[in-house]
């Protein structure tokens, strides 16, 4: 199984609406895509984001990722958000990690995203705030 995890910090209050409007169009694209096994979300303050996916594999995941809604919302993040990154690996179950878990993936094999307007935390190479997200629930 693939697990990916994606961190997205919206830089300005005035983005959540349409970020948010995204997200759920992406999140009901999820749930009927096919090798999607679950998934959950985390919050962290302020205007900090985490989706945590379980796939059956890679091409699962990319079909999600290049299509759709998903797809539509990408390109706007790059403007919505100044940090973003995100962490995959493989794991032999269909079990969602948590999020302590989770945290410590990204910190220490996290990846950056491009972003137009880079925060300092971003431009130093931080994947992650200080501090753990919380869980928000189920996709």
């Amino acid at each position: 199984m693939l697990v990916s995890v994606t961190r997205l910090h919206v830089r300005r209050w005035w983005y959540l609406p349409l970020f948010a409007f995204h997200t759920q169009r992406s999140a009901s694209q999820v749930r009927g895509s096919s090798g999607f096994l679950g998934g959950r979300f985390a919050t962290e303050p302020i205007f900090g984001f985490w989706t945590i996916t379980v796939w059956a594999g890679d091409q699962a995941m990319r079909n999600f990722r290049n299509t759709a809604a998903h797809l539509k919302a990408m390109p706007k993040l790059l403007n919505w958000c100044d940090e973003a990154s995100y962490v995959h690996w493989r794991q032999e179950d269909s079990d969602i990690p948590s999020v302590p878990e989770v945290f410590k993936r990204m910190r220490e094999d996290g990846k950056l995203s491009k972003v137009r307007h880079p925060s300092a935390a971003h431009a130093a190479g931080r994947t992650a705030a200080d501090k753990e997200p919380k869980g928000a629930g189920l996709i």
